[in-house]
């Protein structure tokens, strides 16, 4: 079963396609379309408009928005952006010991060109390495929310340390909106996080960096600040931005999304396909044929080529094994246990739908 107007399938449980042969992806993406994405005619006004807010919240303190980097696309270009519109940002870097040293590479480049000071957390390697084992062991196809749990973490750290209000955010509509909720849910959810980690590990998490949803209610509505995914405000076409980047930066691609991260490059193109028979492409190019940057077809054609290099697949899982401290033999059961889903841990996924529905009344 396949949708006809992207390339989702039944890899994603929860996937319904109507008797127009169009899925639940394409009607959600559309949602978000417009409930997100300024139309041509209001972009220049609503991007104007959040400027002027960043800026009279920054007057007279050092920065005045804090931003993630990765070394990827879209945070190299959220970087650019901002100097670009005459903002003050701080640079924040989640190091969770799997950098590619293109990753590194491209961070110095872009903010030594772009002269954005830097604020870099080093994880605690070996509560981590727990975590990232716990998310194995739990036989779940979300085992990256660990890293983008923290990241946020951060970024509401350094923003409250520095006085700032605004959070800039490289997530936007035209290449991430569809994402199937089972395949990587929790990145907000703590209560998942710590059930999954407790039930496989004796490690205490002492200097993780989380947050709970009373915490997220704080930061939102007590210190009000504010997450601004800046690149739904301006035309955001993938390959454009790559150009850009390259050109302006110096910055170097590294073959596939995420893949800056040697542990989300192994994640994806070998945990996922052979454990879960999930390709996260099918989600990534569909994105891309919704916004127009792709055709349906060059979407299969993509979809045919190797998610990966076979020899540095090799390499990846000789590296990934040794650096968590397993055998070969341990990985290879946690590969052949029967798959779960957040649904079988405790969570926290009815209340966070509850404080959306909340959320959303307040602002109408």
């Amino acid at each position: 079963m396949i949708c006809n107007k992207c390339i989702m399938d039944s890899s994603d449980p929860d996937l319904v396609i109507d008797s127009d042969g169009v899925c639940n992806h394409c009607h959600r993406y559309e949602v978000q379309r417009q409930a997100r994405v300024p139309s041509d005619a209001e972009r220049q006004a609503k991007l104007e408009q959040a400027l002027a807010a960043i800026k009279a919240a920054g007057k007279g303190k050092k920065y005045d928005c804090v931003i993630g980097v990765s070394g990827g696309v879209d945070s190299t270009y959220v970087a650019y952006l901002t100097k670009e519109l005459g903002l003050r940002p701080l640079a924040v870097h989640f190091d969770n010991g799997w950098n590619s040293e293109l990753a590194v590479a491209n961070i110095e480049k872009t903010l030594n060109t772009l002269d954005i000071d830097l604020v870099t957390e080093v994880i605690n390697w070996p509560e981590f390495r727990s975590l990232q084992l716990s998310f194995l062991k739990a036989s779940t196809p979300d085992g990256e929310v660990p890293t983008d749990h923290a990241i946020v973490a951060l970024l509401y750290k350094t923003a409250i340390a520095h006085g700032v209000k605004y959070i800039l955010l490289g997530t936007n509509v035209a290449t991430e909106a569809i994402m199937p909720l089972k395949w990587g849910y929790g990145y907000s959810d703590y209560k998942y996080i710590s059930a999954v980690h407790k039930q496989f590990s004796g490690v205490p998490l002492k200097t993780y960096p989380h947050y709970s949803l009373p915490q997220l209610f704080y930061y939102m509505y007590v210190k009000k600040i504010k997450l601004l995914p800046i690149l739904d405000l301006v035309p955001y076409d993938k390959e454009q931005a790559m150009a850009l980047i390259q050109d302006k930066l110096g910055w170097v691609y590294y073959g596939g999304k995420h893949y800056e991260s040697i542990y989300t490059r192994f994640y994806q193109a070998y945990i996922l396909p052979r454990k879960f028979g999930i390709d996260k492409r099918r989600a990534h190019y569909s994105n891309l044929v919704m916004s127009g940057q792709i055709t349906r077809e060059q979407a299969f054609s993509l979809l045919d080529a190797p998610i990966c290099d076979p020899d540095l697949m090799q390499q990846d899982k000789e590296y990934v094994i040794k650096k968590l401290g397993i055998t070969v033999q341990e990985f290879e059961e946690i590969m052949s246990a029967p798959t779960k889903t957040f649904l079988d841990y405790p969570n926290s996924y009815s209340s966070i739908e509850q404080a959306k529905k909340v959320k959303s009344w307040l602002k109408r």
